[in-house]
């Protein structure tokens, strides 16, 4: 699936099939339940959980949080806008993440 036709599932009610947590919290997140997007990632071990963890706590507006979970990602801190970085986590998680 590519970035846009990830968008556009944005429009319906559940997560595409096939998402890992990851990209089902990113999806959550874009649709504006964080909680829901959050509970997904939180208990994952992976760096693609950690990143899209540090994702969400930069959106919600706790720098020194994201900042950990960056460093658990092994990604740096994001500095640029939200919107751009979603769509670089999501577009690499659908090219395969790490």
């Amino acid at each position: 699936m590519t970035l846009d036709e990830f968008k556009r599932t944005l429009n319906g009610t559940t997560v595409p099939r096939g998402c890992g947590p990851a990209l089902a919290a990113l999806w959550w997140a874009r649709k504006g339940d964080w909680d829901k997007a959050h509970k997904l990632v939180m208990d994952e071990d992976s760096r693609d959980a950690a990143w899209v963890h540090a994702y969400l706590h930069r959106l919600e507006g706790d720098a020194g949080n994201a900042a950990y979970w960056y460093r658990q990602a092994r990604k740096p801190v994001a500095d640029g806008g939200l919107d751009p970085e979603w769509d670089a986590i999501t577009g690499a998680l659908l090219d395969g993440g790490d």
